[in-house]
């Protein structure tokens, strides 16, 4: 049983058929226990109400256990399908039939497929087109309808921190991620990179004045980072590398490396990180 097919009893056939069948179009399929055919046409109703995934519904009744539904329907021989919506039996047909016919059969009485997208999709446009607002309503609203789905909700995180709101991501960062447990982790550190927030225009008169201050380069790689300015934070982070790859310990390699592991599995920044692991691994080397 599942929410788009379901056994149903006369005392329960107004709830489940009748009131939905104003909206949707309800299959009601009539058999019973020692029907052999009927072994046959059930399990493949059901099969394909969750492939039809709400466009009908389908109702199983017993005839057996139900006489007077089926007497009501004039059920002569079983199984027997008859389709009900909006009040009005609107086809029908009995035996089995094969999976193409029902197919066909179906196609004539579903509610038409929705040609709606796919928001993540959507979303992604709306940030590409500078609208974030917009793409963060619309995976929340993807998030109520999926709640399941981790990847709308880490989605929704990613557009929460290129928006500045880190408290909002951190809340939702909180909650488990098994099925994304590698993107969860890389945006828990994007959001410890937001930790780093700093006057830019103050660290670079700093490096103005000196060029050679590497501790200064890294303090503004960082703070770029947390403006999600990631190209520059990387730029300048390579700029210590190249200057002087002991610096701090390898300072300057290990904040690239912290920036990489911020990025993983976002696929807008994929570009970028396997263009710095080149451009890291020229400098090393």
């Amino acid at each position: 049983m599942s929410q788009f097919s379901f056994d149903v009893s006369i005392e329960e056939f107004e709830t489940k058929v009748l009131l939905p069948a104003q909206e949707v179009p309800v299959v009601v399929d009539f058999w019973a226990p020692w029907c052999e055919p009927c072994k046959i046409l059930k399990p493949l109703l059901e099969k394909l109400a969750e492939e039809y995934a709400g466009r009908f519904l389908l109702a199983m009744v017993n005839s057996d256990e139900n006489p007077e539904l089926a007497q009501h329907f004039g059920v002569r021989s079983i199984p027997s399908v008859k389709v009900l919506f909006q009040g009005q039996l609107v086809d029908e047909f009995s035996g089995t039939l094969p999976e193409g016919q029902i197919r066909a059969f179906l196609d004539r009485i579903a509610l038409p497929a929705t040609t709606g997208g796919n928001p993540r999709e959507e979303a992604a446009a709306l940030v590409a087109d500078g609208k974030p607002e917009e793409a963060l309503a619309k995976l929340v609203e993807a998030s109520h309808a999926k709640p399941d789905d981790q990847a709308i909700q880490l989605d929704a995180v990613e557009v929460l921190l290129q928006l500045g709101r880190h408290d909002e991501a951190g809340q939702l960062l909180a909650g488990e991620y098994a099925q994304e447990t590698a993107r969860a982790n890389a945006l828990r550190a994007r959001l410890a990179l937001a930790a780093g927030a700093a006057d830019t225009a103050e660290i670079e008169a700093r490096l103005t004045a000196n060029p050679a201050d590497h501790a200064a380069r890294l303090e503004l790689s960082r703070a770029l980072a947390a403006d999600s300015r990631f190209r520059e934070a990387m730029e300048a982070a390579l700029e210590v590398v190249v200057r002087d790859r002991a610096f701090d310990e390898g300072a300057g390699r290990k904040a690239l490396l912290q920036l990489f592991e911020a990025l993983a599995g976002s696929e807008q920044y994929d570009d970028l990180v396997r263009e710095f692991r080149r451009k890291l691994s020229a400098a090393l080397n």
